[in-house]
């Protein structure tokens, strides 16, 4: 995999995941992109597809606090980098896929499943008997590239195939809507399930938020 196979990659993740937060549109940068993403906990993001020290070191001495660092390395290289002010979060994994239309099948006895499109988003949600929240996941389109963001399963609704369930009809919303391509990036506890739902990994990602002074 080449540096510029890598970029290709992480600008289509942020291109749909700008649309799926409603973020604001990535300005770019000589080592990456900045997103101003406008929360109390993340007022902006750094991206930095391939990252230096030269340019992590810069970055990390004069970002303010509820600054996100996303570095597609390993932690073990680009951590020493960045100061004790700066806190490591759940480590990310940069994975894709080629869309295709995919069975779902019916959901298990109980469950239902709703979908809708709205703004460039296409949601999914799966509730249980009693209309609580099972799973859900959603979307963000941007041309041909479809990036799954928030998948996430209720910890009592596990081991039951509702996190598959929502990943295929997402799949095939996307497809639907004409993205050809899908871009992720996963927890170490969603890891497996893409992986075995066909997504390949790509990078790693090390994800740091300064702390608030």
């Amino acid at each position: 995999m080449s540096e510029d196979q890598l970029t290709g990659w992480v600008k289509q993740w942020i291109d749909g995941w700008t649309v799926s937060r409603g973020a604001a549109d990535p300005v770019e940068e000589p080592w990456g992109w900045t997103i101003a993403v406008g929360l109390s906990k993340e007022v902006a993001r750094h991206v930095v597809p391939v990252p230096t020290e030269a340019d992590v070191r810069k970055l990390a001495a004069t970002a303010p606090p509820a600054t996100w660092l996303k570095l597609f390395a390993p932690d073990e290289a680009v951590r020493p980098w960045v100061g004790d002010e700066w806190e490591t979060d759940i480590a990310g994994f940069l994975m894709t896929l080629p869309l295709a239309p995919v069975p779902t099948g019916p959901p298990p006895a109980g469950y239902t499943v709703t979908s809708w499109s709205r703004g460039g988003v296409v949601k999914t949600l799966v509730r249980a008997g009693d209309g609580r929240l099972a799973a859900r996941g959603q979307v963000g389109l941007a041309g041909r590239t479809a990036v799954a963001d928030q998948i996430e399963t209720a910890p009592d609704q596990r081991r039951r195939g509702l996190g598959a369930l929502v990943m295929r009809t997402l799949q095939n919303a996307a497809w639907e809507a004409g993205a050809r391509e899908g871009v992720l990036v996963g927890t170490p506890d969603g890891r497996a399930l893409y992986e075995s739902l066909g997504w390949t990994l790509r990078s790693p990602m090390v994800s740091l938020v300064r702390r608030a002074d």
